[in-house]
C-alpha cells in the first residue's frame, strides 16, 4: 500500500513539473542588448510571456515580439532627428510601418533592422550592423533626408522612394502605381499625424 501511495506521488509531482508555467524573461542591457531567457539568472530579468504548454512538448520557433515599448528608442530617433534635420514623429513614423519597432526584423527582400535597409542600402551607408537599433535609425534617417533633398523636401516623393526606390519615383514623377508603396505612403503619413498629435497633447 505504501509502495504504491509513493508511485502515485512521484506520478503527480512529474505531471507537475511536466505543465508547470514556462515563463519568458527578457531585459535590456546598458548596450542595449536585449536578452531572453526562461532561466531569470539576473534581477533585471522581468517576465515577458507566460505559458502553460507542455515542457516535454517540442515546441515550433516562433519570432518573439521585441518586449520594450515604442519609446525605448525614443532617444535614437531624437539624435537622429537632430542631426539630419528631419521630423522625429516622421522618423518614429517610419519605424512603426517598417519594422513595428522590431530591431531584428527581416523582410522576404532582405530589408533589416528597425528602418528595414536593403544590403545595398547598408553597404552605401557603411552600416556594420544593420541591427543595432541606433546604427540602423541613423542610417536610415540618412538615408530618408538624402531621397528628401533629391525630391526637393517632398515627404510623398521621398517615402515612396524609400519603399520603392528613388529610380522608380522619378520615372513616374510621384508614387508609382505598386499596391504595396501607396499603402505604405498613406500608412506612414497616418503614424506620422497620430505620433504629432500625441506630442502635442504630451505638451499641454
Amino acid at each position: 500500500m505504501g509502495t504504491r501511495i509513493v508511485a502515485i506521488l512521484m506520478l503527480l509531482q512529474f505531471c507537475f513539473a511536466t505543465y508547470a508555467v514556462a515563463g519568458i524573461y527578457c531585459y535590456v542591457d546598458e548596450q542595449g542588448v536585449v536578452h531572453f531567457s526562461n532561466v531569470p539568472t539576473d534581477n533585471r530579468y522581468k517576465l515577458y510571456k507566460a505559458s502553460r504548454k507542455p515542457l516535454i512538448k517540442k515546441r515550433k520557433k516562433k519570432v518573439k515580439s521585441f518586449c520594450p515599448s515604442e519609446s525605448y528608442y525614443d532617444r535614437h530617433l531624437l539624435r537622429a532627428s537632430i542631426k539630419y534635420g528631419l521630423d522625429f514623429a516622421l522618423l518614429k513614423a517610419v519605424v512603426k510601418a517598417e519594422s513595428n519597432f522590431n530591431p531584428y526584423a527581416v523582410s522576404p527582400k532582405g530589408a533589416q533592422g528597425l528602418m528595414q535597409l536593403m544590403p545595398k542600402t547598408s553597404e552605401l551607408l557603411n552600416v556594420k550592423n544593420p541591427f543595432d537599433p541606433e546604427e540602423n535609425i541613423l542610417a536610415g534617417t540618412r538615408y530618408l533626408k538624402m531621397l528628401m533633398k533629391q525630391f526637393n523636401n517632398n515627404i510623398i516623393f521621398a517615402l515612396a522612394a524609400y519603399n520603392a526606390g528613388p529610380d522608380v519615383v522619378s520615372q513616374y514623377n510621384g508614387i508609382p502605381p505598386y499596391p504595396e508603396t501607396i499603402t505604405y505612403v498613406k500608412r506612414v503619413l497616418e503614424y506620422f499625424r497620430d505620433y504629432k498629435n500625441k506630442i502635442r497633447l504630451s505638451m499641454k
